[in-house]
């Protein structure tokens, strides 16, 4: 058994889960109802435009260029993956609306255990075909959840039950959620360096170009619905900033692929410089006009 993949990583992944519940009460699940326009467009942006743009550009890519499949169902399952605990924490500086952010995490964390191994069987079964690695459709539903959805669950509980404690304790949670997030990506390219370096110039450019469209996408999709420029500043961190760690426990530890680690390893990198950018100029804007 691999301790770190088997055991380091989805303990670390589920206390940076458990750390999102704590700041997390049901009315945040509710908000999505009471602002059905915003979240659904959010959630639709996330959930089915994302993998299908995912998916669109892998296959166009590989028409001009050759991309390993191992590498492609890699991008698949970054492009699944529910935004990152960061996507928070940066629609706040950039002035977005954060509540819709929160809210937007909240859901699509909990969605992601049915329709992550959903999209990666579809992906495997696409680019693998009779290679492709086995993945217990149910199984990987449950591990998923256990991992993803029940800590959540637990860090909602005690935010409900002893929210004194909760409020306490939640600050430096997150901010050891953070460091974990960024400590298990800069892991992973560190251990996948030589398979990175050899296939920087295979998945580099598509990652890159992914990530852009990504948030170009969620950005164009709020103002086509006339949402405001707070909601669209949420949205468009929420579709740019994936869950690096899970698409790294997917890769590493349900798939056993270390191939299919390099796309979101190279992603979660990427994704810091572009999110970075678009917070100092969106922050720099809302200071000049307001929304």
């Amino acid at each position: 058994m691999n301790l770190v993949t088997d055991v380091v990583l989805p303990l670390a992944l589920a206390f940076i889960m458990l750390s999102m519940g704590l700041s997390l009460t049901p009315a945040d699940f509710a908000r999505v109802a009471r602002r059905p326009r915003a979240a659904l467009i959010g959630l639709t942006a996330q959930i089915v435009v994302l993998p299908l743009l995912a998916f669109a550009l892998v296959v166009a890519w590989g028409a001009a260029w050759v991309m390993d499949p191992y590498l492609a169902v890699g991008f698949l399952i970054i492009a699944a993956c529910p935004g990152g605990v960061t996507s928070n924490l940066l629609t706040h500086l950039a002035r977005g609306d954060t509540a819709l952010s929160i809210s937007l995490t909240a859901v699509t964390s909990v969605v992601s255990s049915i329709t992550i191994p959903l999209i990666v069987t579809a992906a495997m079964a696409w680019f693998l075909g009779a290679e492709a690695p086995p993945l217990p459709l149910l199984g990987t539903i449950a591990g998923i959840f256990s991992i993803v959805t029940v800590p959540v669950l637990i860090g909602m509980a005690i935010k409900a039950r002893m929210p004194s404690l909760a409020d306490r304790i939640e600050p430096a949670c997150r901010h050891a959620a953070a460091a974990l997030f960024v400590l298990i990506v800069v892991a992973a390219v560190i251990v996948e360096w030589p398979l990175l370096v050899a296939h920087f110039g295979e998945i580099g450019p598509p990652v890159l170009v992914l990530n852009l469209a990504c948030m170009v996408m969620g950005w164009s999709l709020a103002r086509a619905t006339r949402l405001g420029r707070d909601q669209a500043v949420a949205i468009t961190l929420e579709t740019g900033l994936q869950n690096g760690t899970l698409a790294v426990l997917i890769a590493a530890t349900f798939l056993g692929s270390d191939l299919m680690v390099v796309p979101g390893g190279v992603y979660s990198l990427v994704m810091f410089f572009t999110a970075g950018v678009y917070v100092v100029l969106a922050a720099s804007r809302r200071r000049q006009v307001p929304a």
